[in-house]
């Protein structure tokens, strides 16, 4: 009895230690203290909302507890999903994405004058879209990373992808969503090692689809006018970034307190949603705002470090091209209610309310984290497959140029 009780004893304390090998415990505490924040914040600017619109103060809560059970195990599982087996299941799964943002088009489920959702608001397409659209570039610009110097190989196609991608998710329209998944394309491509003169026509050609969009599009060129109108004086600004104004404001240094905050009940707009920054700001102060930015760049930061430990390039822009997503969404979020860009309806990941952000980005994590558990086996890299990302990985500077600082290949291969 005892001989088979320590042999039990033995085999959980080996299958523990073998599922924590490699993780980035930084990064996962990081992921955790993001999310236990979330609930907290979510609870309090949801409260009197769930309230009204569902008779309990704590269903919107509740709700997004379950979707965090369920991003928790996604995520875990992906953890242990070898990252290069996206190489052969992408294309069904952008195929897949694709036709659930086509079916968004056809159901045409209208929630304020968009038709982002399918299954009655419970899901939206356009979260997973993003990811699917990392994980998709990154494979493929992997594949054709020799060629990608050739226009027909790189930035031709390229603009296909985003193109098709980008296009559907506009169509809906939602331009924050589109607008992102086209930055990403070119970070990543830039990211690949892409020819300069390509990323610069890539820019200019992003600068032009950009002010199309002001012109031919009514919300895009409301949006624009109401951010210009509002730079210049913030008494014009429109009511939504007024009344995060207002809730800043009143949080002073150090808050009114978690749950006091009134703003949030005399018509902040989509407080536990779009505008839960504000909520935060109002509650917790500019030190509880500076310490949620601190928790996104920490973030950024330990997913940098995954991105530039990876066994290969794969590895390399799958990481950073998720990092990179996360900390945009984080970015626009919070710029959009300090008045500092146009109105976007970019969630504040691990934060706002909403199930399909929060499970894609939970997604997202459980891949970076697979990554971190591949950084220390024994893989044999190509010479010239590091040299594209010194700059942005390692934010190194040197000689006025790009910083080309490749990992010392000899330990990589030692493991």
């Amino acid at each position: 009895m005892g001989s088979r009780t320590f042999v039990n004893d033995r085999f959980r304390f080996s299958l523990t230690k073998n599922i924590g090998r490699g993780l980035d415990m930084p990064l996962l505490l990081i992921v955790i203290a993001l999310a236990v924040f979330g609930l907290i914040m979510l609870y309090s600017a949801s409260f009197d909302f769930s309230f009204n619109a569902y008779g309990s103060s704590t269903y919107m809560f509740a709700r997004q507890l379950r979707w965090l059970g369920v991003g928790a195990v996604a995520a875990f599982a992906l953890s242990l999903f070898d990252y290069h087996l996206w190489r052969k299941l992408i294309v069904f799964a952008m195929l897949g994405t694709i036709g659930l943002l086509v079916a968004v088009l056809f159901v045409n489920e209208i929630r304020l004058g968009a038709s982002r959702t399918l299954f009655e608001g419970s899901y939206q397409p356009s979260e997973l879209a993003k990811l699917m659209a990392v994980i998709y570039l990154s494979v493929w610009l992997y594949a054709k990373r020799q060629n990608l110097h050739f226009v027909s190989f790189g930035l031709i196609p390229l603009g296909v992808i985003l193109g098709i991608i980008g296009g559907l998710i506009y169509l809906q329209p939602d331009l924050s969503a589109a607008g992102t998944v086209l930055i990403l394309g070119g970070l990543l491509f830039f990211l690949a090692g892409a020819d300069m003169k390509q990323i610069v026509f890539l820019l200019a050609l992003a600068l032009v689809i950009g002010w199309l969009v002001v012109q031919f599009s009514a919300t895009g060129r409301d949006r624009v006018d109401s951010f210009v109108a509002g730079f210049q004086d913030p008494i014009n600004a429109s009511y939504h970034v007024r009344r995060s104004f207002e809730a800043i404001i009143k949080g002073g240094i150090f808050g009114v307190g978690l749950g006091q905050a009134d703003t949030k009940l005399t018509g902040l707009p989509f407080a536990p949603t779009d505008s839960i920054f504000a909520v935060v700001a109002e509650e917790l102060g500019l030190f509880g705002s500076v310490m949620l930015i601190a928790l996104y760049g920490a973030l950024i930061w330990r997913g940098l470090v995954v991105a530039r430990r990876a066994p290969d390039m794969l590895g390399t822009l799958l990481a950073s091209g998720i990092i990179f997503w996360i900390g945009i969404e984080a970015m626009i979020n919070m710029a959009v209610m300090v008045g500092l860009m146009p109105f976007a309806g970019n969630a504040l990941p691990f934060i706002s309310a909403g199930g399909s952000n929060l499970v894609s980005t939970l997604c997202a994590i459980g891949i970076v984290l697979n990554i971190s558990r591949q950084s220390g086996e024994n893989v044999t890299l190509e010479e010239n497959e590091w040299r594209s990302f010194g700059a942005v990985i390692d934010l190194r500077r040197g000689n006025g140029r790009r910083g080309v600082s490749r990992p010392r290949r000899s330990q990589r291969a030692n493991g």
